[in-house]
C-alpha cells in the first residue's frame, strides 16, 4: 500500500499558514478543523511545518505571549517529506525514527498532501479488517 492510495482515499486538502501568521492565528486554526498540524508555505513553497508539539514547546519555554509571535518563530523548518510512491511500512519507519506524527506529501516539488499517523494507522486497520473477511469468506467455501 502506499501514500498515493491514502490519499484516494482521504484527499488532497492541505492546511497552511502563511510564515509571518501569528501562531495565535495557527492554534486557531488547528483547533477549528481539528488538526494536529499545519504546513507553514510561501505561496506555493514549504517553508516549515507546525504542530502541537511545537506549540506547546514553545508556550512552555516562552509563556503565552509566544503566541503573538510569527510562526517562523516556532515551526520545525527541517521538514522530512515522503513521495506518493513510499509504501506505509516506510512511513511508518520514517515516522517512529523521527517521533513526528505528521508528513507532507511532496510530487515534483510541489506539497500535494498530507498524511498523519492517524491517516497510517485507519488504513492499516482496514488492511486487517479486509485479511479477517478475506479468510472468513475462504473458510465457508472450504
Amino acid at each position: 500500500m502506499t501514500v498515493r492510495s491514502i490519499l484516494n482515499t482521504k484527499g488532497h486538502q492541505i492546511m497552511s499558514v502563511e510564515p509571518d501568521a501569528k501562531l495565535a492565528a495557527a492554534v486557531k486554526l488547528l483547533g477549528e478543523k481539528k488538526i494536529g498540524a499545519v504546513l507553514v508555505m510561501n505561496q506555493s513553497r514549504l517553508e516549515g511545518i507546525l504542530s502541537e508539539r511545537d506549540i506547546v514547546r514553545v508556550i512552555g519555554e516562552r509563556g503565552a505571549g509566544a503566541l503573538e509571535e510569527p510562526v517562523t518563530q516556532v515551526m520545525t523548518r527541517k521538514v522530512v517529506t515522503c513521495k506518493e510512491t513510499d509504501t506505509v511500512a516506510e512511513l511508518m519507519e520514517t515516522m517512529t525514527t523521527g517521533k513526528f506524527r505528521h508528513l507532507p506529501v511532496v510530487d515534483g516539488g510541489k506539497v500535494v498532501g498530507l498524511i498523519s499517523i492517524g491517516d497510517i494507522v485507519k488504513r492499516r486497520v482496514q488492511e486487517y479488517e479486509a485479511e479477517q473477511e478475506a479468510l472468513r469468506d475462504y473458510i465457508k467455501t472450504a
